[in-house]
């Protein structure tokens, strides 16, 4: 089960949005760190993505602290994440 949720978006990510509708619906919560808006942040978010150069990328921190990395809109990576 996710503990914790962080979203790294843009404000031209169309798939940006469907990521967080898909966990809307789902009923989790997330953080949202807009890279238009913390471009300081895109050190971290390439680093925790292994260098990708897209977004969204999706950090899902489990309850045991270990943390799985989704990029791009992929339900079928994304949905058992956060189960």
């Amino acid at each position: 089960m996710a503990k914790d949720i962080t979203i790294f978006t843009t404000n031209t990510c169309s798939y940006c949005g469907m990521v967080k509708k898909f966990l809307d619906l789902k009923g989790h919560e997330y953080q949202v760190v807009n890279l238009d808006d913390a471009p300081e942040r895109r050190q971290e978010a390439m680093d925790v993505s292994g260098g990708a150069l897209t977004v969204p990328i999706t950090v899902v921190t489990k309850q045991d602290d270990s943390k799985e990395v989704v990029v791009g809109y992929n339900l079928s990576q994304l949905a058992p994440a956060i189960a």
